[in-house]
């Protein structure tokens, strides 16, 4: 077999004199152009990402035997030819059955749950099963066994099946990527670099990245395949706690905002604007919030608090902090809804002010805008509050000293940037969506963090209950009775218009129309969705705000920033289909006065996750508590894009189950960042390349000798 080391004669003509992570997988043996088209889909086209496109689940084949030489609660592989096939569905707890053969007698085979088996499994072929065997009614049989089938090309020994089982695709196999990663790892010695040294590797209890690859592709055993994933796991989730730790010293050194003193003057004057004593929680927000933009080292601080804990004071104080000190503060919300809401919030507390103030969103055209713009960029603008009509090349500032982002999840890193396109302004990020401590230190992990743990006192009891098909006319008389209190109810639905292939899925305009027309004829009820003009999503809510609107209709377009203290029901329907941080959202636009809230969740599943959720919203109001359950059900990935972030994709670490090696990376990477901040120490050469290859030039390496 050639190695990679000797000269390759390419297609294209080029030459590979040696190995090389960046050389197309096309040019290794057995792959070539169609096979290339297959691995680039799968995500594979150098042979570094070869090497890291690891094994979905590894097999230990014991010695192969006959069936006769099988014996009860002994592990062992055997061959046999596929007599029949049989799937139980109506069982309590189906399973898929097959019998197989050998010239020594016959073994029963049983997949508990196997449906998915019908199409791979089938008489005539031959078969090569592992796993313990047992006795059942007296016949010898393997239960859940891992599997192989053989064809003519493949050698009938178990050891060769020892090893990574791949993420396949329909034209390029398991047994074919592993055909192809086979010779690669020959030349681990020239391929892989190492990170640390050998006193490092020995104070972790790390193997070396060589042997790393090498066993995670083709472990000896389970004992070396565990070592192999915890070094690799390190090793992602230490480059991206590095890339942080790289990130937030180059905000922090590399450039400087204004200071922004808060006098005893000045705290006295912006506490005068809000007609309430702050809670303790916001003093200590605020606390934290001022000492930052005190400096000239840009503040870069996430603000998170749950549902309703005044983040939107805390904002405003620090707002006015910058502006007390003749700068300009720029508030982003993610939706005009969201915008609109806080410019209502704004010119209640500055009622009477001399603050100048504007909303500016995608609607505001023409004259108008262009004479708002003139007047930002003289500084005749104090506070500009808007969506991301904010990011668009027109709007400059004379002097932005702040800016704040509300949801800032989303919104990725590069468009948070072009908002200190201009200058080094201090920020400002703050969200409703709690936070768990491990995406904390991840997707926010540049950030320091200031938490709101506890409401203001005065919030009324928010009471969550899951309403099946059985109960929905109790439900209906319930909130009937709600309105002719003079309350307002919440409708929400997770689709704006109905789907034929999914009509079990209710939709926002067609139950408008049901519970305007059959269900609450007597109230005033109204649609909202995201799809409606602006003007008129402008006046439904005002209107709703007024209380001229009993009955709300919408969509999760009032998921965030939506305050009326009126509104003490909030119906959710298809509540299975959101996750529980959207359900914990919706949920919090009740409750936002002294009376009592319900929160109805409407849904019918057998999904055990999605049943799962639905029990967490009826037990528990606590949205840090609620987070937690979400990730582990849901997984990172769904609830906050790395990519979104400008991080790296986790290819093998999962941060909820590799917590401590998370913590672990992290304290590392900022210790190494505070020892050399630019890598330009012989001794991380290796894991200045890497990052460079993980984030390209976004931190700044490539141009540091």
């Amino acid at each position: 077999m050639q190695s990679l080391s000797e000269k390759q004669n390419c297609e294209d003509g080029s030459r590979h004199d040696r190995p090389d992570l960046s050389m197309p997988v096309q040019y290794l043996k057995g792959v070539g152009p169609a096979r290339a088209e297959i691995f680039a889909r799968l995500g594979v086209r150098t042979v570094g990402h070869l090497l890291e496109y690891y094994p979905r689940d590894w097999m230990f084949m014991p010695r192969a035997v006959k069936i006769n030489q099988m014996r009860p609660n002994e592990t062992a592989a055997v061959i046999g030819l596929i007599e029949s096939t049989d799937y139980q569905s109506y069982r309590r707890q189906p399973f898929f059955e097959a019998k197989i053969s050998d010239e020594t007698g016959i073994c029963r085979i049983v997949w508990f749950h196997g449906g998915y088996l019908r199409d791979q499994l089938r008489p005539g072929q031959i078969i090569m099963v592992s796993g313990r065997a047992g006795l059942y009614k007296r016949q010898l049989q393997m239960t859940n066994p891992k599997f192989v089938v053989l064809d003519e090309y493949h050698p009938k020994s178990p050891e060769y099946f020892s090893g990574g089982v791949y993420p396949a695709a329909a034209r390029l196999s398991s047994s074919q990527i592993k055909r192809i990663i086979r010779p690669v790892l020959d030349n681990l010695d020239e391929l892989v670099q190492e990170f640390y040294d050998k006193a490092f590797r020995k104070k972790t209890s790390l193997i070396s990245r060589r042997d790393a690859f090498a066993w995670i592709h083709l472990p000896p055993d389970e004992k070396r395949l565990a070592q192999a994933k915890r070094r690799l796991k390190y090793d992602e989730l230490f480059l991206m706690q590095l890339g942080l730790a790289l990130r937030r010293f180059r905000m922090k050194h590399f450039s400087a905002a204004r200071p922004c003193v808060c006098t005893d003057e000045v705290d006295s004057r912006i506490r005068k604007r809000f007609p309430f004593l702050l809670t303790e929680d916001q003093n200590e927000c605020i606390g934290e919030i001022a000492a930052d933009m005190g400096r000239s080292e840009p503040m870069n601080r996430l603000l998170q608090g749950d549902v309703g804990s005044g983040k939107t004071v805390v904002a405003l104080y620090a707002t006015l902090l910058a502006v007390a000190n003749k700068g300009q503060a720029a508030i982003m919300a993610p939706t005009e809804i969201l915008a609109g809401q806080h410019f209502l919030s704004i010119e209640r507390y500055l009622k009477g002010s001399n603050v100048r103030r504007v909303l500016i969103t995608g609607g505001l055209t023409g004259r108008k805008r262009a004479e708002l713009l003139e007047e930002i960029k003289g500084g005749g603008i104090d506070i500009v509050v808007g969506t991301v009509a904010l990011l668009q090349g027109d709007v400059e500032f004379q002097n932005l000293g702040l800016v704040v982002v509300d949801e800032q999840h989303k919104f990725g890193v590069e468009q948070r940037a072009q908002l200190r396109k201009q200058s080094t302004p201090h920020c400002l990020v703050m969200t409703a969506t709690p936070i768990p401590r491990t995406l904390a230190m991840t997707a926010f992990g540049d950030l320091d963090v200031s938490v709101i743990k506890h409401s203001p006192p005065g919030r009324g009891a928010i009471i969550t209950r899951w309403v099946e098909r059985s109960d929905r006319a109790k439900a209906y008389e319930f909130i009937r009775d709600r309105l002719k209190a003079k309350k307002q109810a919440y409708f929400v639905y997770p689709r704006i218009t109905g789907v034929e292939q999914d009509a079990d899925v209710k939709a926002a305009t067609d139950e408008w129309k049901n519970l305007s027309q059959n269900i609450f004829p007597e109230f005033k009820v109204e649609l909202l969705h995201g799809r409606m003009p602006s003007a008129k999503k402008q006046a439904v809510m005002s209107e709703f705000r007024k209380g001229k609107i009993d009955v709300l209709v919408s969509t999760v377009v009032v998921e965030v920033g939506v305050d009326v203290p009126n509104a003490t029901v909030m119906v959710i329907e298809g509540a299975d289909r959101f996750g529980l941080a959207q359900l914990h959202q919706l949920r919090g636009r009740i409750g936002r006065g002294e009376a009592k809230s319900y929160c109805l969740l409407l849904a019918e599943t057998d999904s055990e996750i999605a049943r799962s959720r639905l029990e967490m919203m009826t037990r528990s109001s606590d949205g840090f508590e609620i987070a937690e359950h979400d990730l582990r059900l849901r997984g990172p990935g769904e609830l906050f894009s790395t990519r979104q972030h400008g991080l790296p994709d986790l290819k093998i670490a999962n941060i909820v189950d590799d917590f401590d090696l998370l913590a672990m990376a992290r304290r590392n990477a900022f210790e190494l960042v505070g020892s050399d901040p630019m890598l330009t120490s012989a001794e991380h050469a290796n894991i200045r390349r890497a990052l460079l290859d993980k984030f390209g030039d976004s931190l700044g390496l490539a141009d540091v000798a």
